[in-house]
C-alpha cells in the first residue's frame, strides 16, 4: 500500500470497542435502514447515497486490516 493510501487510518479509527460501536450506529442509520412505501424518489436517492459512503468506509476499514474485499 502506498503512504497515502487511506486504508490503514481508517482501520484505526474503527478497531476496538469504541469503533464497534459506531460502525454499528452507521449501519443501523443506513445499510439496516428501510423506507416505507411512501418515500419519495429524493428520499430513496439520499438513503442510498448514504449507504454507499458507509459501505466505502467500512472497505476501506477491511482494506487497511488486511481483509480481502
Amino acid at each position: 500500500m502506498a503512504d497515502d493510501d487511506p486504508a490503514p487510518s481508517f482501520a484505526r479509527c474503527f478497531a476496538g470497542p469504541d469503533g464497534a460501536r459506531v460502525v454499528a450506529a452507521l449501519r443501523a442509520m443506513t445499510v439496516e435502514r428501510t423506507l416505507g412505501p411512501d418515500a419519495s424518489d429524493a428520499a430513496l436517492r439520499h438513503l442510498e447515497g448514504q449507504r454507499a459512503l458507509v459501505a466505502t468506509i467500512l472497505a476501506l476499514a477491511a482494506r487497511g486490516r488486511g481483509e480481502a474485499p
